[in-house]
């Protein structure tokens, strides 16, 4: 089961005013300790044994909840699939445009507040938060290609 955290994920729900069931328990602690970046379908299917009456419906509920809190960060794969990411710190992402694949771009890139307050100061935007996603082949999908 996935409650190996609890006690913190109880803390970090109830600090955000979010109700502390056991299905949303488990569904951020599924999306805290993984870094596949899962879709709702995938979670679902992870969760399903241990959950039996969790719908689909509770899962898009649950990660728009945790989402609007800003507990996790959702990414488009290149299917324009919904993925979470527990992750919300900033950071870049590889998504292979084949098989969807989402990895962590785990190196220091010199990308920082600085940038985003240039962005802000020249656009007059107000930038609430950045992502960078980079489209390419994975490893395995370049390996089959080569074949």
């Amino acid at each position: 089961m996935y409650l190996s955290n609890s006690l913190s994920t109880l803390e970090l729900l109830k600090k955000n005013k979010i109700k502390a069931t056991p299905q949303r328990i488990a569904i951020y602690n599924m999306l805290v300790n993984t870094k596949q970046h899962p879709s709702v379908d995938i979670i679902y299917k992870s969760l399903k044994k241990d959950f039996p009456s969790m719908s689909l419906a509770t899962i898009y509920k649950t990660v728009d909840m945790f989402k609007e809190a800003g507990l996790i960060q959702e990414l488009k794969d290149a299917s324009s699939t919904n993925r979470y990411d527990a992750n919300i710190q900033p950071h870049p992402h590889l998504i292979c445009i084949k098989c969807n694949r989402i990895d962590d771009l785990e190196m220091d890139l010199p990308f920082s507040e600085d940038i985003i307050s240039t962005i802000n100061d020249t656009t007059n935007y107000t930038i609430l938060y950045s992502q960078i996603c980079l489209y390419g082949y994975c490893p395995d999908c370049k390996m089959k290609e080569r074949k």
